[in-house]
């Protein structure tokens, strides 16, 4: 059986995958391992690659959905596209970012190069 936190994490990734597509992006990866890692969206627009973390609360009562990317979780998305950069010989530009997703009015925000 599917928690419902599974459910509502797999429904925010579909809505990030629209936002993105709406906005001229291609969808590399959805859910891209490296060991113990992952990356929830690789999207291409243009000549840069966005490795984006997607994060949704059902609410801001302890805090917004984007302050919930922690600088460990950083470090590991880092490693995910270090390996996704070297498997895909990719030499362009690339970005990273998190779309926050508030679930009770859908209510979406990218973040652009919001980590290094």
């Amino acid at each position: 059986m599917i928690s419902s936190n599974k459910l509502l994490g797999d429904n925010a990734e579909d809505y990030a995958c629209a936002f993105l597509l709406s906005h001229n992006f291609d969808i590399l990866s959805r859910n891209y391992r490296y060991k113990h890692y992952e990356i929830d969206i690789i999207a291409q627009k243009e000549a840069c690659i966005y490795f984006c973390e997607v994060k949704i609360r059902k609410n801001n009562y302890y805090g917004y959905p984007e302050s919930f990317v922690s600088e460990q979780q950083q470090q590991r998305i880092k490693l995910a596209a270090e390996n996704f950069i070297f498997t895909h010989h990719w030499d362009g530009k690339i970005k990273f970012n998190i779309i926050a997703i508030e679930s009770k009015n859908m209510v979406l925000t990218f973040f652009e190069d919001a980590f290094f």
